[in-house]
């Protein structure tokens, strides 16, 4: 296809599609994309004022949700979070990976809003949109910053994450998961170190997703496994040995979520099946639409995250197979809101 650029080294995406909501669209430089130079990261401070987000969605897990970071330099090139970027008038394509929106304030904002009457005390995501552990996590902090004051008022957190450098704070997920107010959902979408280098080109390889569920359950920290997104015709066929291994590691629970291409995510992920996998492009594009009722992405509850039909259902099956073969079918994991504190109330009621 003429208007399918060339892989770019360490990136996703190789294009900057339009944003939706604008009429000007950046167009990297030709010569630097075709000797596959990548642009460079760069870091914007966030203003907001709070820092938890709500959600009232019925198909997933969570009502609040942290996200220290919007955009994700991880460049998965199928994440559903890519067109959030698109209200900063940016692209969902190399934007989304490179212009990163940190939220330096996001601890004291949390603490802040945790100490106030208003709170009711629930379980908090981190994150609900981007990884709370990409890459600038080990510059900035602010995801272990806000453990620590989670820590403080004993809140049940659930990290969802695919960076190995979750483990660096094991000491802190430990206390909490000492009063069940811990857990963390590690995703592992493929097992072939190969295709996980060109689809999520700078998170960690699958065999360190799978040392993290080790250290972490090694430490008490109850691990799920999150088989997601599970790509129809690509990555599906691995969800039995996922399981198994991730299993095997000591995760106790498992999960998947199929692929989602939300707005100009599903012209990204075509576009670089045909830079990477040309020849599988047609067969993973007509499993998709199979799942979808004829289209590449559905934005009905439930059915978004599961898909519909009978390849859905047969990879519905599959994944009840794998979780009963491996020992963990009727397992789940709850958080608990019992040790809930704010600092400081107990010594007030001395007075």
């Amino acid at each position: 296809m003429d208007n399918i650029r060339p892989k770019i080294k360490g990136r996703g995406s190789a294009e900057n599609p339009v944003n939706r909501f604008e009429r000007i669209e950046y167009i990297p430089d030709e010569e630097e994309i075709a000797k596959g130079i990548s642009p460079k990261t760069e870091y914007f401070r966030d203003t907001s004022r709070t820092i938890i987000a709500f959600n009232d969605s019925p198909d997933v897990g969570f009502d609040a949700g942290i996200n220290p970071y919007r955009g994700c330099e991880h460049g998965c090139i199928y994440c559903f979070a890519r067109p959030s970027h698109e209200y900063f008038g940016l692209s969902l394509g190399l934007d989304f990976e490179t212009k990163i929106i940190v939220k330096q304030n996001a601890p004291e904002l949390l603490r802040r809003e945790l100490a106030s009457p208003k709170w009711k005390p629930q379980s908090i995501a981190l994150s609900g949109n981007t990884d709370p552990y990409q890459p600038a996590e080990r510059h900035f902090q602010l995801t272990r910053q806000c453990l620590k004051v989670l820590a403080e008022f004993m809140n049940p957190v659930g990290i969802v994450t695919k960076n190995y450098l979750v483990t660096r704070d094991i000491d802190i997920l430990k206390d909490l998961a000492k009063y069940d107010a811990a857990v963390v959902a590690v995703s592992v979408t493929t097992l072939d170190p190969n295709l996980a280098r060109v689809m999520e080109p700078r998170t960690s390889q699958p065999e360190y997703r799978l040392k993290a569920i080790r250290k972490l359950s090694d430490n008490g920290i109850p691990v799920i496994v999150m088989v997601a997104p599970v790509i129809p015709g690509l990555t599906d066929h691995e969800m039995p040995k996922i399981i198994q291994k991730a299993v095997d590691a000591g995760a106790r629970q498992a999960g998947y979520i199929m692929l989602r291409l939300p707005y100009g995510v599903k012209d990204l992920f075509q576009n670089w099946l045909e830079r990477h996998f040309p020849h599988r492009k047609n067969k993973v594009l007509n499993r998709i639409t199979s799942i979808r009722d004829g289209k590449l992405n559905s934005n009905e509850f439930y059915e978004r995250m599961k898909g519909k039909g009978v390849f859905a259902e047969q990879i519905r099956t599959m994944f009840e197979v794998s979780c009963r073969k491996a020992g963990i079918q009727s397992n789940k994991i709850s958080l608990s809101t019992s040790s809930f504190r704010r600092p400081g109330s107990e010594q007030l009621k001395l007075f």
